[in-house]
């Protein structure tokens, strides 16, 4: 027998790899069992906007804080794909929505700081990733990050420890 549980770990495993389209059927179909699930709604929302269906994914999001307002990761996830269509105030708002909800996620405060670091707020995207590494100190992301602003503000010995510590972490490639 299919359960919301099972059916939502399928969908899940199946977004995770790289399969949103065969995902989005049973999400759907949990939600026909489970229509004000907040959970569903947002892994219906993760797996639309791994299609690139933005919108859809976006009013999947909408309707997880509709139903719990405090889904912090529904409010980042809108935050992320507000900066993706450089609706960037609207991106701000939902990330410090999340935040207000879950202070303690080291993702939702680096990409609060990428949002800050790409409108030239060195000074306030330094806070964020330093804040996002305070929460998990080996964040190869906000690490990536704190180091290109740290070199944007001209403190070169922190951008060197910075790169010291992502070299002997053996990963290559970037964030941002």
């Amino acid at each position: 027998m299919e359960t919301v549980a099972k059916l939502n770990d399928s969908g899940i495993a199946l977004t995770e790899a790289n399969r949103p389209y065969d995902a989005i059927p049973l999400f759907r179909k949990a939600l026909r069992m489970e229509p004000e699930n907040p959970l569903l709604w947002l892994n219906l929302g993760i797996a639309r906007q791994k299609t690139g269906d933005y919108q859809k994914a976006l009013k999947c999001y909408q309707r997880s804080v509709y139903i719990d307002d405090d889904m912090a990761e529904s409010w980042g996830a809108m935050g992320l794909i507000y900066y993706e269509l450089e609706q960037f105030d609207a991106a701000e708002e939902c990330y410090q929505n999340a935040l207000e909800r879950d202070c303690n996620s080291p993702k939702i405060w680096n990409n609060l700081g990428v949002l800050y670091f790409s409108q030239k707020d060195n000074e306030a995207a330094r806070r964020c990733f330093e804040r996002a590494l305070s929460l998990l100190p080996m964040y190869y992301d906000a690490l990536f990050n704190l180091r290109d602003t740290c070199r944007e503000l001209s403190d070169y010995r922190a951008a060197a420890e910075f790169e010291r510590i992502l070299h002997g972490l053996g990963r290559d490639g970037g964030s941002h």
